[in-house]
């Protein structure tokens, strides 16, 4: 099933853990730490009238918004924008058509970072929307297409496993997080 599949058929965990997902895999990029999304993963072990997403999100936002200004630069602009908008963007409420409508643009952002790491920049734009609804990752770059594999094994683990999947997805997520994190390294040093 495409990336684009997934986010249509994922119930609301589902899609809240894709998006946390996508964010954590960023978050390098808004200089928080690994532990900065740990409480709002937390929240989504139970239902979406259960725990406190709307509360854990907006001090998340405080933390994350304190924590970016402090590490503004470092050469990833347009993709340090695009992981703000992907916080700043998230429902308060963890139900309804923005949270499918975030879900989506955390996956299309996390994706069009990963591009804009890798060097790739404006080249393949039309290869990345085809990859997502067709699920291919044939001529992207080793980067980009391992990010598009973990956003679809985190929606196939929320899909099959409802929140006994978290602790998998969130280690698809640390896993990602470090591979982004030496990617923004990479970059820093390269534009030095």
């Amino acid at each position: 099933m495409s990336l684009e599949e997934l986010i249509a058929q994922a119930d609301e965990r589902g899609l809240a853990v894709s998006g946390v997902a996508c964010l954590d895999r960023c978050v390098p990029l808004l200089g928080g730490d690994d532990e900065a999304l740990r409480p709002l993963w937390g929240t989504l072990a139970g239902g979406p009238s259960d725990g406190d997403w709307g509360e854990v999100l907006q001090q998340t936002r405080e933390k994350l918004d304190a924590a970016a200004g402090e590490a503004a630069g470092g050469g990833a602009g347009e993709a340090a924008e695009l992981a703000q908008g992907m916080l700043a963007t998230a429902p308060l409420d963890r139900s309804g058509t923005a949270l499918r409508q975030w879900a989506d643009r955390c996956s299309a952002d996390a994706l069009r970072i990963h591009q804009l790491l890798d060097g790739a920049g404006d080249a393949g734009a039309t290869d990345l929307t085809a990859a997502r609804r067709e699920g291919r990752t044939d001529g992207l770059s080793p980067l980009l297409a391992a990010e598009l594999r973990r956003q679809t094994a985190v929606l196939e683990l929320a899909a099959a496993h409802g929140a006994a999947g978290l602790r998998s997805a969130l280690e698809v997520s640390t896993e990602g997080r470090r591979v982004l994190r030496a990617a923004v390294s990479r970059r820093s040093r390269r534009d030095a």
